[in-house]
């Protein structure tokens, strides 16, 4: 199929040469001349391994072309690929001119256009890095503007993001981790799906704004484990410990510290062990005289899941709240440092009525550190719980759950309070599809 590729910048020249040297008739599309002459040349204007070549390729087979004319580009292509550079302006928001130029030209080349794609419809879709929302409130209105029809109407959106790296950017667009495409469209999809059909990887479609925001979320968490590891480093290096060596063997572990484990919205976390060794692991910076605005940020951000939940609550308007699992984790019964018990000492002290449901506490069985932990924050906790979850939803104004036992979810569907917040998103597809429920974590 004939393509479009608005941006001969890095990503808009490794994604042109990929898709011509794979079958697809390409026109890159860029205001400068020079870059354009050079791929006219058969030379890459960026350097990156085994792209000369595949541009020197692709140009002598005659499946490659470049040209400052959007026109050129856009008469009788089935898609457009946006993939001009979306900067920081000095503030830190994005800058989205080249891209509201790019679909300005694109609009402008489709009202003119000869040649209308063989299918009769054109898909634009977005490769550049862009903040949540900017499709369907920048984009769309653009196009629906400058072409005078409505979404769907010949036309339909979607955003591609790219996952390539410098330096390997041509094995990483052969190989992705995976291929996401954001739409509502079932003709951008297909057209997509064939576009990208010699990758061996399916296209995942996905809401726009979902396929928006995995951009930011993969590079905001490789920054993280850098700097993560980089905080470490200076403490350990202080201390005396081999940090690579340590990184070396905490690198093995794929069951926790290498996976998914821990990396799905929900509430904060708790128990004998993250809080306490992180506090310990402070102390120790502090004490070697080492910052580690990360890690220290990390407990700051814990509180405020917290309170976020607390917030909620409190927008909702009611009183009485129904606290269903204090455990810091299901199928315990340790309390120790439960991020639950610090909620249902929150509410309480905000002037909440609170009623409270764990399948496991039992307050006569509490003892040595569970007891002690929670008579420092609930000393009151045998008033406050009750023997049924069907007790505690009685007239409750808002559910804060974080148990999914048979018991708890079997009451909220017989009896569901106006607000359910689900703490661990763990309730199932018939409590969510009840009016009031929300994620926490959305």
């Amino acid at each position: 199929m004939k393509v479009a590729v608005f941006g001969l910048g890095y990503v808009g020249t490794v994604t042109a040469a990929c898709l011509a040297a794979n079958g697809h008739e390409v026109w890159g599309v860029d205001p400068d001349a020079m870059k354009v002459g050079m791929i006219s040349d058969g030379r890459s204007p960026i350097i990156e391994p085994g792209l000369d070549d595949l541009v020197a390729s692709a140009v002598a087979s005659g499946s490659l072309h470049a040209t400052t004319q959007p026109f050129d580009a856009i008469d009788g292509a089935e898609i457009s690929l946006v993939c001009v550079g979306t900067p920081s302006s000095p503030h830190g928001n994005v800058d989205l001119s080249f891209l509201l130029r790019a679909i300005k030209e694109i609009a402008q080349g489709l009202a003119c256009a000869a040649h209308s794609s063989p299918s009769g419809f054109h898909s634009v879709v977005i490769r550049s890095t862009v903040p949540p929302g900017t499709v369907e409130d920048a984009v769309v209105p653009e196009l629906e503007a400058g072409l005078g029809l409505q979404l769907g109407q010949g036309f339909g959106v979607a955003m591609c993001p790219e996952f390539l790296r410098e330096g390997s950017g041509v094995a990483d667009f052969i190989d992705p981790p995976f291929t996401v495409l954001g739409t509502a469209e079932p003709r951008v999809s297909s057209s997509v799906e064939q576009l990208f059909g010699f990758l061996d990887r399916p296209l995942r479609v996905v809401p726009v704004r979902t396929a928006e925001g995995l951009k930011y979320a993969c590079n905001a968490f490789h920054a993280v484990k850098v700097s993560f590891t980089n905080e470490l480093a200076r403490l350990y290096r202080a201390l005396g410990v081999d940090a690579r060596a340590v990184m070396d063997v905490f690198c093995e572990d794929d069951r926790l510290n290498i996976s998914p484990k821990y990396l799905r919205p929900g509430f904060a976390f708790g128990g004998s062990c993250l809080p306490k060794d992180l506090r310990s692991l402070l102390y120790l910076a502090r004490m070697s005289s080492v910052e580690l605005p990360l890690l220290s940020g990390t407990m700051a951000s814990n509180e405020m899941t917290i309170s976020d939940v607390v917030d909620r609550a409190l927008l909702s308007g009611g009183r009485r709240v129904a606290v269903l699992g204090l455990t810091y984790k299901m199928d315990t019964d340790d309390l120790r440092e439960s991020p639950s018990v610090q909620l249902a000492e929150t509410l309480l002290g905000k002037g909440f009525d609170v009623r409270i449901y764990d399948p496991m506490i039992q307050p006569s069985r509490l003892i040595g550190t569970n007891r002690a932990y929670v008579e420092s924050k609930l000393p009151h906790l045998r008033q406050l719980l009750a023997d049924t979850p069907k007790e505690v939803l009685d007239r409750a104004d808002v559910a804060v759950v974080s148990s999914c036992s048979d018991s708890v979810v079997s009451a909220l569907r017989e009896n569901p309070p106006p607000l359910i917040l689900d703490l661990n998103g763990r309730l199932g597809k018939d409590i969510e599809a009840i009016p009031g429920y929300e994620g926490v974590g959305w």
